[in-house]
This record gives C-alpha cells, structure tokens and sequence, in this order.
C-alpha cells in the first residue's frame, strides 16, 4: 500500500484523464472504479499511518526539545548530566507507562548511571526535588513528552536553570541522544 500511495500523485492524474477519453465505456469504467478504489485506500491508509506521522521530528509533543538541542546539550553537559525519569512502574496509576519501561528500563545501578527515578504524581502534580545544584544540566522524561514537559515546569519554577524535556523512548530520535545515560 505504501507504494501505491507514494506513486499515487504522478498517476491519479493519468488515470482520470484516461478514463475520460476513452472511447472504450467498459475500459473507461474500469479506470473509474480503479480511480475511485485508490483514492479511498490512500484516504484510509492516511488515516492508519497517523500514529508514526506523530513521532516524526516535526509531530512530536510540544515542549519536548529537538535531536539536535539533545545532541548539543548533552555534549555540553558531559558528565554534569542528570536525566530524571518521572515514569510510573505501578501499572495501576500509570498503565500508558507500561509500554515504554518494556522498551527503556528505569534507572538503578549500573543501568543508565546519569538518570534518576522520581516519579511525576499527577495528584499533587509534583514530584521529588533531585538533590543536585540549581544549575545542573538536567533533561526530564516520561513515556512520550507530557509529564517531562510537566516535570521539566515544575524544576524551572523551583529555580532549576537548565532543564530540557527529552520525552521519553517514544520519540526515538530524542531518546537515541540521552537514553543510555
């Protein structure tokens, strides 16, 4: 179907204007129909191919920082870095997370050494304070972007002043930057 629909806008065109030229009426239905059968398959497929359109570079969630503001602040940052994973391994308050610990671990010993694990609660719409200087290069994360941006908000606002929210194992291209940290 991806081709289909890849090569779809060089051949609709030819297709129609076929189909009303044709001096053969039974050729000329066939193309109608084909026509007609093409364009709600396209008009369909647009609508299933809606998920990965979202985690494209330009779709991603709003707050969550670019690959590249990624790359050049962790690069910058180096050792200073701290990532704060907000997730919630406890399906019963937060199911969505689920899917992304299966993907991505939760910090814990040797398992992404720069990360801490302090969970956004939506209740108090708060989380713990990480115990490092205001000025620490940190990036915030959860699943996909919502709770980091909220995280990331939240540490601003008690005088954090270098925080990105990198959204979480979702957004592939953002987690290939800071993931294993």
């Amino acid at each position: 179907m991806v081709r289909v629909v890849l090569l779809l806008p060089f051949f609709l065109p030819l297709l129609i204007c076929c189909s009303a030229f044709s001096p053969n009426p039974m050729l000329s239905r066939v193309i109608t129909r084909a026509t007609t059968a093409t364009t709600t398959a396209v008009s369909r497929s647009s609508r299933n191919t809606n998920f990965f359109a979202l985690r494209m570079s330009s779709e991603r969630k709003a707050g969550v920082s670019a690959p590249e503001e990624l790359r050049d602040f962790v690069k910058a940052a180096a050792s200073k870095l701290v990532v704060v994973d907000v997730r919630n391994p406890d399906a019963s308050v937060e199911p969505g997370d689920q899917k992304s610990l299966a993907v991505a671990p939760l910090p814990s010993g040797d398992i992404r050494p720069q990360a801490l694990h302090l969970i956004w609660d939506r209740e108090s719409n708060g989380m713990p304070i990480p115990d490092v200087p205001k000025d620490t290069p940190i990036i915030t994360h959860c699943g996909g972007g919502g709770r980091g941006q909220k995280a990331k908000d939240f540490l601003e606002k008690n005088g954090f002043t270098s925080v990105l929210n990198g959204g979480g194992p979702k957004e592939t291209e953002c987690w290939a930057e800071f993931g294993e940290k």
